[in-house]
């Protein structure tokens, strides 16, 4: 089941369910006030298996404006989880190589903090990349909704851009790299009603285009992620309190030439084969 945050016109966000790609009925009338309420439900199958017996009439999916589908959670962000990303980390810099070789083999996984809610860049939304970095490159990655009690119940893609070169300068220089203006891309809906085996069954994809061509495009399979989804999560909520939820970004297995820069202008299409396409042109900030 497909659960999307929405706006018709300048109205209030509401919460809706994506039926078929093409149309959102509004759940507000079923009792669901907000995508946060919906995910901290105790028994969730069974309150989507009355959402979707109730029949009513929806929108055209078109004349929605569709929002980030984050309220009040954090977004956090887990790195070095594929091998790719881990190949790619180690060429930025030499400096840093160990400790991204030590990082993919360790029993902790690296995690970081990403972005406030209100700073999350929706579909069609523009993101960012810095203005004082020269080489930027978006990541195209599984996201993860977890509910306070840190339970994975749901998924969206996400785009956690980076500034590669700033990272690869020096480790200490991380949170520069990945926390600025619209550096955290969510969307475009939530799938809620999917498990870690089908999740996995699904491949990613991003197409970058450049003054109407292609000039990137990358696949991966979500299998080749390292780590479980259980175990992602053990460790973003060891110690930790989250009591609107979280969302966490499980890494990138795609990423682009070294001699590959996005510019302003250019556009960011992701696609996770079961779910949706987020799309976002980019920006310098």
């Amino acid at each position: 089941m497909k659960i999307c945050r929405y706006q018709m016109d300048q109205g209030p966000a509401r919460v809706g369910w994506v039926v078929q790609d093409q149309w959102i009925v509004d759940l507000s009338a079923m009792g669901v006030t907000s995508l946060e309420s919906l995910l901290e439900e105790t028994d969730l199958s069974s309150k989507l298996e009355r959402l979707v017996n109730v029949q009513t009439a929806g929108i055209a999916l078109a004349e929605a404006r569709l929002l980030p589908p984050v309220e009040h959670q954090e977004v956090w962000a887990a790195g070095v989880t594929y091998l790719r990303s881990k190949t790619a980390r180690m060429a930025e810099s030499e400096f840093s190589a160990t400790a991204y070789d030590r990082v993919y083999e360790a029993a902790r996984p690296e995690l970081f903090f990403k972005s406030l809610p209100e700073k999350v860049v929706g579909p069609g939304e523009a993101l960012g990349i810095r203005r004082d970095a020269q080489w930027s490159v978006p990541e195209p990655e599984l996201a993860l909704f977890l509910n306070s009690r840190g339970q994975v119940v749901g998924c969206t893609i996400g785009n956690d851009m980076s500034s590669r070169d700033i990272e690869g300068d020096n480790l200490l220089y991380l949170p520069q790299a990945k926390i600025y203006e619209r550096s955290c891309a969510l969307g475009p809906w939530v799938v809620l009603d999917a498990a870690e085996p089908e999740i996995r069954s699904w491949s990613l994809t991003v197409r970058i285009e450049r003054d109407n061509a292609i000039v990137f495009v990358g696949e991966t399979s979500v299998d080749r992620l390292k780590r479980s989804f259980g175990e992602l999560a053990e460790y973003l909520f060891r110690c930790q309190q989250f009591p609107h939820g979280a969302v966490l970004l499980t890494g990138t297995g795609i990423v682009p030439p070294d001699d590959f820069t996005l510019r302003a202008g250019d556009r960011v299409r992701i696609n996770l084969s079961g779910l949706g396409e987020l799309e976002n042109p980019v920006v310098k900030v």
